[in-house]
Parts: C-alpha cells; structure tokens; sequence
C-alpha cells in the first residue's frame, strides 16, 4: 500500500489483548486488518492505520468485539 492510502485512512486501531477473550469476530469481519494468535487465540492487528477502503469492515469489527478490546482512533 501505498503511504498516500495510508495518509487517506480511518485512524488508528488498537488492541487490548488483556481484555480479548479470542472470540475472533474481528477477523471474521476485516481478515486483512486482524488475525489470532496461535498459541491463545488472542487478536492481533497486522494493520494498525487500515486504508479508507476498510473502514466498513474495520467498524464492524470494532462493534462486533464481544470484550471491547479493539479501538479505533
């Protein structure tokens, strides 16, 4: 991706793994922005400034966490 896309974006996402309790509905609702952890199946953000072109997918992700552990800046 390009840093123009990255300048375009929605904010910034962030991930409270205390607070995750692996319930995977954020990658089941943007894959390209999170993933889980092997070990615990804890989120994991592999793009913390997604491009505007996910913020659908990012949003959704952020409503449907059960523990409230993803935030969107």
């Amino acid at each position: 991706m390009t840093s123009a896309g990255r300048a375009s974006g929605i904010g910034k996402i962030s991930a409270d793994r205390d607070r995750c309790v692996g319930a995977g509905q954020c990658v089941l609702a943007a894959p390209a922005v999170f993933d889980q952890d092997e070990e615990e199946g804890l989120v994991l953000v592999l793009d913390e400034r997604p491009s505007a072109s996910r913020s659908d997918a990012v949003q959704k992700a952020v409503w449907a966490c059960p523990s409230g552990a993803l935030v969107l800046r």
